[in-house]
């Protein structure tokens, strides 16, 4: 093992190979020396500390070969990016919009080509310093996006990224999505993210958005990493006066999953929702945190979540619905609903509401148990069989955040994710 002062070399080392500013390398060793002063995150009812979420290897620069993935034609009308590990090997944007300003690139090319935006917002809504995961991202990152679009610009067709981590070699996928939507702009955005390889790797993955006033962001992802890989993701929005974000995201990765989705209602009044789903299945262990924090006067933060546990697996989720002392007329809503599949599966919906002011609306729901009996009556009187019924309850219970996804080839794979999980998982009982 290295000592401090060789990591720190190391790091130099790799950064100046990779043609990364002075400043970011700063930002790097600053990571570096947080990490020897912070500990892991905490979630409540759930611990994951035992988990290999940090490699102890030094920044490589491990370019992975598109060979691998299935050759798709170039479409001068889609907007697409493709990752593999740490490669970008596709990277499509139209040119009306590139003439209109939007920018799509990859990290280390927004740092070096557009240092003004990035280093404004890097980093700006997560912040290096909040837990070791946070820290060794910033010092080992070694993937990303950059997207920037510009005051006013409405784009209409989803901006999609499909992120692929490469376990075919021995490399934690350390990425950031930095997703920046000036005054009065509007986009979609979906990302799906899945694996090739069977060594087992950490996936340490962040995702910052900053909507500016009056701005809409909805951001949709499918989340569909293997078994080999343990999952600590986090994302957070800043949100600016009069301001929109959308989340819709279903956790269907196959390995251990820790997470948090942070909405952050700085201006007055900003708009947040956070729907997610998770179907878990074997014995693996997904926690997730979904927080929406009213700052802003007359800001409305709402949080929808709904799970699936079946098998011997764990589901945990945290809604964390909080209005600041100060923000007068505010709303904070919330739901947590969990459907246990098995008698060996354990779950949990844990509604926590901290408000510090009189003039809000705030209210939650919860429930964790089995399929509605009366439901599954209604569907087997008509002659539908037991494992069809139970999956068309479930794909039900999980329509609010399904329906909300902008694409429907995304809709469709998630969909088809789905019936893959629930007919594995349904056949354990």
């Amino acid at each position: 093992m290295m000592n401090e002062n060789q990591k720190q070399a190391q790091l130099t080392a790799a950064s100046q190979q990779n043609n990364e500013p002075a400043t970011f390398r700063k930002r790097r060793l600053q990571g570096l020396e947080l990490m020897s002063k912070l500990r892991l995150p905490r979630m409540q009812r759930f611990k994951f500390q035992d988990w290999p979420l940090i490699k102890d290897r030094p920044l490589n620069w491990c370019p992975s070969s598109p060979d691998a993935l299935p050759t798709a034609q170039p479409d001068d009308e889609v907007i697409r990016v493709t990752q593999f590990g740490q490669s970008t090997v596709r990277l499509d944007i139209p040119q009306h919009l590139r003439d209109q300003g939007i920018v799509l690139t990859d990290i280390f090319t927004a740092a070096r080509d557009h240092a003004d935006l990035f280093d404004k917002y890097y980093m700006s809504a997560i912040k290096p310093e909040e837990n070791l995961l946070t820290a060794y991202h910033q010092a080992y990152l070694n993937a990303g996006l950059f997207l920037y679009v510009p005051k006013n610009v409405v784009v209409e067709k989803p901006i999609e990224a499909e992120l692929i981590q490469d376990n075919t070699q021995d490399e934690p996928l350390i990425s950031h999505i930095l997703v920046i939507a000036d005054q009065g702009s509007q986009i979609k955005f979906i990302q799906h993210l899945s694996s090739v390889g069977d060594h087992d790797n950490p996936a340490n993955m962040m995702i910052e958005l900053i909507a500016r006033d009056n701005s809409e962001i909805d951001f949709s992802s499918l989340d569909e990493l293997g078994a080999h890989t343990h999952t600590y993701f986090k994302r957070r929005a800043d949100i600016g006066r009069d301001a929109h974000v959308e989340w819709a995201v279903g956790v269907m990765n196959d390995g251990d999953t820790v997470g948090d989705m942070d909405s952050e209602l700085l201006g007055e009044g900003g708009y947040a929702n956070s729907k997610m789903i998770a179907v878990t299945t074997g014995k693996q262990r997904v926690g997730i945190n979904n927080r929406v924090t009213n700052h802003g006067k007359h800001t409305t933060g709402l949080i929808n979540q709904r799970g699936v546990i079946m098998e011997r697996s764990e589901l945990i989720f945290n809604g964390i619905g909080q209005i600041i002392h100060g923000a007068h007329g505010s709303k904070a809503d919330q739901q947590n609903r969990v459907l246990i599949m098995s008698p060996q599966a354990r779950g949990d919906a844990n509604p926590i509401l901290l408000i510090d002011e009189n003039d809000v609306e705030a209210g939650h729901a919860a429930s964790v148990g089995p399929v509605d009996p009366h439901q599954m009556y209604y569907l087997m009187s008509r002659g539908i069989p037991r494992p069809q019924a139970q999956r068309m309850v479930i794909r039900g219970f999980l329509g609010a955040v399904l329906s909300a996804i902008p694409s429907k080839d995304v809709q469709s794979k998630m969909v088809d994710i789905l019936e893959r999980k629930l007919a594995d998982g349904l056949q354990y009982q």
